[in-house]
C-alpha cells in the first residue's frame, strides 16, 4: 500500500511540475516538399500568348499584391514575407512546371492556395505567366498619358 502511494504521489508531483513549466512550440517549417508525382507532373497547357493573358489575368487578381505586378515581390507583404524575385530566371530554374501547379493550387507558408477557386488549366495559364515573367522583363502597368 506504500508504495501504491508513493507511486502516486510521485506522479501528482510529476504532473503538477510539466503543468509549470513553459512549453515552446514547435518550430515552423516555411513549406513542406512537393510530391514527386506532382513535381513531374506535365504542364498539358501550351504558352501561347493566350494562356499568358490569362493567366496574367488571374495573377493580376489573386497574385500581384504580394508577388507586385511585374512579379519582382517589391511590396510591402512581398518584402516581409521575402518572395523571391519571379523576373529572375534563375529563381525558378530548378522547378518544374508541376511543382509551380502545386504550390499554386496548394499555396505555400503565407501564400494562399487557389485551391478549387480557379479550373486546372487556368492554373496552367498561371504556370505560364509565371514562366513568362522569369524569361523577359514583364512590361510594367501602362502609365495613364498625361
Amino acid at each position: 500500500m506504500r508504495t501504491l502511494t508513493l507511486v502516486l504521489s510521485l506522479l501528482a508531483l510529476f504532473s503538477c511540475l510539466g503543468w509549470t513549466q513553459e512549453t515552446k512550440p514547435a518550430p515552423k517549417t516555411s513549406y513542406s516538399p512537393v510530391p514527386v508525382t506532382d513535381a513531374r507532373r506535365p504542364n498539358p497547357v501550351k504558352a501561347t500568348p493566350e494562356s499568358i493573358a490569362v493567366g496574367k489575368k488571374i495573377y493580376g487578381y489573386d497574385c500581384a499584391q504580394c508577388h507586385g505586378a511585374v512579379g519582382d515581390g517589391k511590396t510591402d507583404p512581398g518584402k516581409k514575407m521575402k518572395i523571391p524575385d519571379l523576373t529572375d530566371p534563375s529563381v525558378l530554374k530548378e522547378r518544374t512546371d508541376g511543382e509551380l501547379f502545386y504550390v499554386i493550387k496548394n499555396g505555400r507558408g503565407e501564400m494562399p492556395s487557389e485551391g478549387d477557386r480557379v479550373k486546372p488549366e487556368e492554373i496552367w495559364d498561371l504556370v505560364n505567366y509565371v514562366r513568362f515573367l522569369g524569361t523577359k522583363k514583364a512590361p510594367a502597368e501602362e502609365k495613364p498619358s498625361q
